[in-house]
């Protein structure tokens, strides 16, 4: 459920996850060594996001929203503070137990849709359930049934070339549900398609937010980040507003 009041972005989550969290991060710091000197590029984030929240992560280049994403997806660990992820504490897993993590956990959308190129939608879509090691009719029938449900039954054999953008970013999304992750996370999904065929993808968002899906949008974009109900900006490495937003007032 989203949230109806606005949050306070410096409000420590020291009691960590509770029943209905999906993500929480506690004083979350995030530092690079560049030669001699030391880049925070998270300054202590505090974060909460509970099941079937649609929530934008927004703010300029060089913000930390980037950074924020790759602690959120378990494609890197904090230099400091912790993160929940649906309940299991990942703040300091080593890289093989991430993978397994993010393979279960997370869906990625990502920009650039990510696809092999001489596979076909099904299989694109079966990649997840054969890293871990699901049996073969099994994932080509939940391959499949993914596949229907984001209108791509009748592409199924084709390969990406074959593909529109569109359709090509709607194999990727089939991809990140296969697993039934407790998250999608989604990297500007619209930052390679038109005008038309972003209001299409984004369309399919609100509906797999109505099934029940946990969305986590990441965007430079502000009538992107509408379509969410939530609105968390990053500036600075550290959490500026979080709100809901406009669209989400409007319906309320």
């Amino acid at each position: 459920m989203a949230i109806e009041t606005a949050v306070d972005p410096n409000q420590r989550n020291t009691n960590g996850p509770m029943p209905g969290d999906v993500i929480v991060t506690d004083n979350l710091w995030k530092t690079y060594e560049m030669g001699d000197q030391q880049v925070n590029a998270l300054r202590g984030v505090n974060l909460r996001i509970r099941h079937n929240e649609y929530v934008a992560i927004m703010g300029p280049s060089g913000s930390g929203k980037s950074t924020l994403m790759n602690l959120i997806g378990c494609l890197d660990s904090p230099s400091q503070g912790k993160y929940w992820l649906n309940g299991h504490d990942v703040s300091e897993l080593n890289d093989d137990e991430l993978a397994r993590i993010r393979n279960k956990e997370i869906g990625f959308v990502f920009q650039t849709f990510n696809l092999l190129a001489r596979a076909t939608s099904l299989h694109n879509v079966e990649l997840p359930l054969i890293y871990n090691g699901t049996p073969a009719a099994e994932r080509t029938a939940r391959a499949k049934a993914v596949l229907e449900s984001v209108n791509l039954g009748t592409r199924m054999m084709h390969k990406p070339n074959e593909l529109s953008g569109g359709q090509r970013q709607r194999v990727a999304i089939a991809r990140a549900l296969v697993n039934k992750p407790s998250i999608i996370l989604a990297d500007e999904p619209t930052g390679n398609l038109d005008s038309k065929t972003g209001e299409e993808i984004m369309a399919l968002f609100d509906d797999l937010h109505a099934k029940g899906n946990t969305i986590v949008l990441v965007t430079h974009e502000p009538d992107i980040a509408e379509y969410a109900h939530r609105v968390v900006t990053i500036r600075d490495g550290v959490i500026a507003s979080d709100h809901p937003s406009a669209r989400f007032q409007n319906r309320s």
